[in-house]
């Protein structure tokens, strides 16, 4: 008697053209983002593995996938390139990864807007616009590998929202088609604020397949380091940078002592135990950005024009971001981070109160962004020495406590991220919308658990 078919099984006969990873050293692999940041998702995640992953090239094959599996009830987790922190695109019940990085097309750039396919690379996407002058208002420091369905779909902001603020804000993303998880799946057009309710929800309320995404006007970006011996002085320059609206720039952040001694690849231009304010402004506005230096008492240790950077394919927007923190464990592997907002106006005081708090134990690292307000204010994803996961809870608490906001990094569903907050109802009616069966990532979203 012939053993049963399983589910999977099933997928493979029904659609043997389309591009199938069946090595399982890969599968796994592809079933992991970085959640290792986090000791407390290594520990829960790391052995969680998809049952087999598919990478589709068009519409059509991406069609015929969901409809088979919404057939079979085979849960799906969309996947970029895996870039995130929090284990969004590690599947807890199995099922297919859906790897969206074959279906990476560029549909037009016109002046102030583009659209592309989600799979395509953020690098790869302003080779298009810049051309014409443009590039991308928010790319997070892994861009070169980065999705545009992946930053839309897990990622925040990034270099850039110093100007932009946030993905989130309004204007930055004006449109998708997304395709919904049933037999017969739909294609929908959403424009707008209904977009954004898709947004950081890492793939469990839609299949998005294309992004229309505002652009910004390209600047030869300098960039640069400036050390400080003080604390104090560093912080007032990069907020006064922050601040300074006639100073073009894409990037300030914020490295306290003892993180840029973390930083091994710059070591040669970041003295011991100094702290650091690394920049991108418009080769335009070095002078005033020198003046600004010189009013602090800094001193710019680090200079390399558009053309240098170009040349030399390196960039100090790989060493900002949570790029910071990938630099630091591979020093010191006993290492974590948290993600915390400040609020506007309060900033400079609540970070040099978290600095007092935690003296050596949580290690100030901020992004100087605009709100979804537009004011300025950080966002820190300081790195913190771990000791134990009751003394991480302490820590959020502790800063809960005193105004500052946290986006646990600790957690793999997604409202437990959002400081414990419930999703409004229009996101749980999107779920439905499109996820009627809850195929879409099960066990990331309270109301659908692993085996709803």
């Amino acid at each position: 008697m012939n053993a049963p078919v399983s589910p999977i099984e099933r997928l493979h006969l029904e659609l043997p053209e389309l591009d199938w990873i069946t090595d399982p050293g890969r599968i796994a692999r592809l079933s992991q983002d970085f959640a290792w940041f986090s000791p407390v998702l290594d520990r829960q995640l790391k052995d969680k593995r998809a049952d087999a992953v598919v990478r589709p090239r068009s519409e059509d094959e991406i069609r015929a996938l969901v409809s088979a599996c919404a057939r079979l009830n085979v849960p799906i987790t969309i996947r970029g390139s895996g870039t995130g922190n929090y284990g969004q695109t590690t599947p807890l019940a199995g099922g297919v990864v859906l790897d969206m990085t074959g279906y990476n097309a560029v549909q037009w750039v016109h002046p102030g807007v583009a659209r592309a396919q989600a799979g395509i690379r953020l690098g790869e996407l302003e080779k298009h616009t810049k051309p014409s002058g443009q590039e991308l208002r928010c790319v997070p420091s892994t861009y070169r590998s980065a999705t545009l369905g992946g930053l839309f779909g897990g990622g925040f902001g990034g270099v850039g929202s110093i100007n932009y603020g946030p993905l989130a804000a309004p204007g930055n993303v004006l449109g998708l088609r997304a395709m919904t998880i049933e037999p017969e799946p739909q294609v929908v057009e959403l424009r707008g604020e209904e977009a954004l309710r898709m947004h950081h929800l890492w793939g469990t309320n839609g299949l998005v397949l294309e992004l229309e995404v505002a652009l910004a006007p390209a600047h030869p970006w300098l960039e640069s380091l400036v050390v400080f011996e003080s604390f104090d002085e560093a912080l007032g320059f990069a907020d006064a940078l922050a601040h300074a609206p006639g100073i073009v720039k894409r990037e300030v952040a914020f490295l306290a002592s003892p993180v840029p001694d973390h930083l091994a690849q710059l070591a040669e231009h970041l003295p011991k135990g100094c702290h650091a304010v690394l920049s991108l402004v418009a080769e335009s506005s070095e002078d005033p950005m020198r003046q600004l230096v010189r009013t602090h008492g800094g001193t710019m240790n680090y200079r390399k024009t558009a053309e240098e950077v170009r040349k030399s394919n390196r960039t100090l927007m790989e060493f900002t971001w949570n790029h910071t923190t990938l630099h630091a464990l591979k020093v010191d592997k006993t290492l974590t981070y948290l993600q915390s907002s400040f609020v506007p106006g309060r900033h400079v005081q609540q970070i040099k109160e978290m600095e007092a708090l935690f003296d050596g134990e949580v290690l100030m690292h901020a992004e100087f962004l605009r709100n979804l307000d537009g004011l300025i204010t950080c966002s820190a994803l300081q790195l913190v020495r771990f000791t134990s996961e009751e003394r991480l809870d302490e820590i959020i608490r502790m800063h809960r406590e005193r105004g500052v906001r946290i986006n646990n990094p600790h957690v793999f569903i997604v409202e437990d991220g959002k400081a414990g907050g419930a999703l409004p109802p229009e996101i749980i009616e999107m779920k439905k919308r499109f996820d009627p069966q809850g195929l879409l990532n099960p066990g990331k979203l309270r109301d659908w658990p692993v085996g709803k």
